[in-house]
């Protein structure tokens, strides 16, 4: 007699660890239990359903599969219709058990019966259950391959995979910025070829991991990871990390781990405050912009050179900072680093304090003269700030000084051999200044060998939320009061506003946070008015069909995410990057059927 087990769909929601089952994606088996069947009965219940026949014995165990073939043959042969069918016309059966995996399941015939661990019929898969499977599994490769390329990219560190031979087969956007190249400049060259002084070429040969290693790379040095890849006991890769950037933020991390004490840790202590306490370097660039990382990376480059750089970008973008760094970078890091703003200091004293002066130069010259800031600089570098105010007649005197590496001090004769590298910084553009009248042409190109352009904050506001965190850790340690908390609409608030002030300005904003706000939560009515009124604006500004333009394209996402793993909303959620609660409480919000 034809039965049918009770009909039971897929779950929406499956245990992950046991969705490679059978069990859940089998359907209701057809079957027939094996007793005296004509082959009229036969051919009337196959013409019925379409579908070769499960024959099983009165214990539900399976006999075997009975398929249209074997029956249009027996009638070819003229067998009547109201012969018997016999066991010897069962086709052996391709048997599966309802807890193995489905993964490996690949059968050519029509269909598979699937038993339980007593061998009982449980259900069946036919190719469609398998094609079905494979391309749910295909995709969820997919998305899993896309999450990790996700993840990669949005890492702080620095990470690279090379194969078995050294190659590099992926490089995220963190490295490649790192390093000032484009990942298709990376992507199948050898990884010795793309990383100064790396070992990830020889970690694939020996299989040794190495953890915590420093390695130099554009003349600093870097802590990273080299992982080897196995498979099947053999290596087929390796993975090279770059853990963080430079061993001033490890001591830094350290430090803030352990809270240890001068008394305790005065190696780890002695060292981090001998580091900390020089000049800036670029470790100290907090950020993970892409912005950041080039102009980081052109600026390393620039260090290693005996050029003329200079430096141009909005005030409080931090000018001084990047010369600084240069210089601590450069084979000069161990001589002078002076620094001079050309736009303070009154123009008739601005050549004494260049140049400096011999006794009795003027009325109220020093007994004995003074050396100027080029000779303070000797052997190392000048950093002349706001050069684009400098006037014209000294704009001439500094062009001589770097055509003939000489100066004469004020109300002086003898000229004065010099060896110093000149930084000069302007927030002005020197293009219009010389089209204007207002700076020599000349004196531009000679400063202009290497241009480094220092992006403004708002060209760069994924690094606000790290530089808020930085300068309340700051202040809050300089000013000796606990670490506060950012209210999520004030990160909005901040992130939002365009910081014509740049990263002075927000450092003047986190510092009266910890002025002003008593608690240890920094709301939105704290923040300043004109960030609180810059957001109102922008609020004002999004129109409702915005937004019903955003939910429209909402709803079509979630539904073409539905639709492609056949309504799983387990496998929906994970492909849309949200939890399972999330997802249902959308379906309801926009009645998704």
């Amino acid at each position: 007699m034809l039965n049918h087990f009770e009909q039971r769909n897929l779950p929406n929601e499956v245990d992950v660890q046991l969705e490679h089952n059978v069990h859940y994606w089998m359907k209701p088996p057809y079957f027939l239990i094996f007793e005296k069947q004509s082959i009229q009965q036969i051919l009337e219940l196959l013409t019925a359903k379409n579908e070769d026949i499960i024959m099983i014995n009165k214990d539900h165990c399976v006999l075997g599969i009975l398929t249209s073939e074997v029956i249009y043959r027996a009638l070819l042969k003229g067998l009547p219709l109201h012969q018997e069918i016999e066991e010897s016309w069962l086709q052996d059966p391709f048997i599966v058990r309802a807890d193995e995996s489905i993964i490996h399941v690949n059968f050519e015939g029509n269909i598979i019966p699937v038993v339980n661990h007593e061998e009982k019929l449980v259900g069946s898969l036919s190719q469609k259950e398998i094609l079905n499977y494979k391309d749910y599994f295909i995709q969820s490769i997919k998305h899993n391959v896309e999450l990790i390329d996700i993840i990669l990219e949005i890492a702080y560190e620095g990470v690279a995979v090379v194969d078995q031979h050294g190659y590099i087969v992926k490089m995220n956007k963190a490295y490649c910025n790192f390093l000032g190249i484009k990942p298709e400049e990376a992507i199948g060259k050898y990884v010795a070829d793309v990383i100064e002084n790396t070992q990830l070429h020889k970690t694939v040969k020996s299989g040794i991991p190495e953890r915590g290693g420093i390695q130099m790379i554009q003349g600093q040095k870097m802590i990273v990871h080299r992982i080897p890849i196995w498979q099947n006991d053999q290596i087929i890769g390796a993975i090279g990390m770059l853990i963080f950037e430079g061993v001033t933020e490890l001591y830094q991390i350290l430090e803030n781990a352990t809270q240890v004490s001068t008394a305790n840790n005065s190696k780890i202590d002695a060292e981090y405050k001998n580091d900390h306490n020089k000049r800036k370097t670029f470790e100290h660039m907090v950020g993970v912009s892409q912005a950041l990382h080039v102009t980081k990376s052109m600026a390393r480059k620039a260090a290693k050179t005996k050029s003329t750089v200079l430096i141009t970008g909005e005030s409080g973008t931090g000018k001084e900072g990047f010369a600084q760094a240069i210089h601590n970078l450069s084979s000069r890091s161990t001589e002078p680093f002076i620094a001079i703003n050309c736009a303070a200091i009154p123009e008739h004293l601005l050549e004494a304090e260049l140049f400096g002066y011999v006794e009795g130069a003027f009325t109220g010259a020093k007994k004995g003269g003074s050396p100027g800031k080029f000779e303070l600089a000797n052997k190392g570098t000048i950093f002349l700030d706001e050069i684009g105010d400098m006037p014209l007649h000294m704009q001439t005197k500094i062009l001589r000084v770097l055509e003939e590496n000489e100066v004469v001090r004020l109300g002086g004769s003898r000229s004065i051999s010099l060896d110093v590298r000149i930084i000069a910084a302007t927030n002005q553009r020197l293009e219009e200044c010389v089209r204007e009248g207002d700076f020599r042409e000349d004196l531009y190109y000679r400063l202009n060998v290497i241009h480094l352009e220092i992006p403004p904050l708002r060209k760069r506001k994924e690094d606000i939320p790290a530089l808020i965190a930085h300068y309340l850790n700051r202040f809050s340690k300089e000013y000796g009061v606990s670490q506060k908390n950012v209210d999520q609409s004030v990160m909005e608030a901040l992130r939002e506003y365009d910081w014509p002030g740049n990263i002075r300005q927000l450092m003047n904003v986190v510092e009266q946070f910890i002025n002003f706000v008593d608690g240890d939560s920094i709301n939105y009515h704290h923040l300043p008015s004109v960030i609180r009124k810059n957001q109102q604006t922008k609020t004002r500004e999004v129109h409702q069909p915005l937004k019903s333009e955003r939910i429209e394209t909402e709803i079509l996402t979630i539904q073409k995410a539905l639709e492609e793993v056949r309504g799983n909303k387990t496998a929906a959620a994970r492909r849309l990057g949200i939890h399972r609660t999330t997802l249902y409480k959308k379906l309801r919000q926009f009645k998704i059927e």
